[in-house]
């Protein structure tokens, strides 16, 4: 199966974000990852909204945006102006996830349930049929560039038994430590979504990385 592919802004140019987003466009990268940190949640910040505001009419690509922050829910309306695909949040900072998660599928987008790499997959064992997609951290989150932790392999693939066993039709998405190198193991274990920010943008040539990690699988 040939992966999608959602490069992460959190590692573009911020000093020129147009040209990143330009060579996203060209690219066979499939969608745009888009990481919003509130200090909170994670130790860290990274942008907000304007950002957002501002490079959604440049990017022909859907965005996929992931929420590292407390009460995500207040912001569903936000994410939903800015055309975004997918809301992905975190189990972990939503007292109540299936409200959630049908609240953004009423605001007409995907809904996405991050995991971090110390919540177990059975924990979605009652909702697996109602989310679209699961984004396992395979790093803890918060910063880029952190390496790849290999225990989250074998948590995907518990993750697909649990749905193919509910027939549901959810995605899996993995974030962190992406490369030539933990793509392939990542897409044998049942990941279709691979996210990858450091190892894109670092590349001599951010276009011909992104064909070759949909083709490592």
């Amino acid at each position: 199966m040939t992966p999608l592919i959602a490069p992460s802004l959190l590692s573009a140019d911020f000093a020129d974000l147009r040209s990143d987003i330009a060579m996203i466009n060209r690219s066979e990268a499939d969608w745009l990852h888009l990481d919003i940190m509130d200090g909170v949640f994670v130790p860290n910040i990274s942008f907000g909204f304007p950002v957002i505001k501002s490079i959604a009419p440049l990017c022909s690509k859907p965005l996929d945006v992931h929420l590292m922050v407390v009460q995500p829910e207040k912001f569903i309306t936000r994410v939903q102006e800015f055309g975004a695909y997918m809301m992905n949040v975190h189990y972990e900072a939503c007292t109540h996830l299936h409200r959630t998660v049908q609240q953004i599928k009423d605001a007409g987008m995907k809904a996405g349930v991050t995991l971090n790499p110390h919540t177990p997959v059975s924990l979605l064992e009652d909702i697996i049929t109602d989310v679209d997609m699961v984004l396992l951290m395979s790093v803890n989150p918060g910063f880029g560039g952190q390496k790849f932790i290999p225990q989250t392999l074998e948590k995907a693939s518990r993750l697909k038994e649990l749905i193919l066993r509910k027939n549901a039709s959810t995605l899996i998405e993995i974030d962190g430590g992406i490369n030539e190198t933990t793509a392939p193991m990542a897409v044998k274990a049942g990941v279709d979504v691979l996210v990858a920010g450091h190892s894109v943008f670092s590349a001599e040539n951010p276009e011909a990385f992104i064909a070759n990690l949909k083709r490592l699988s």
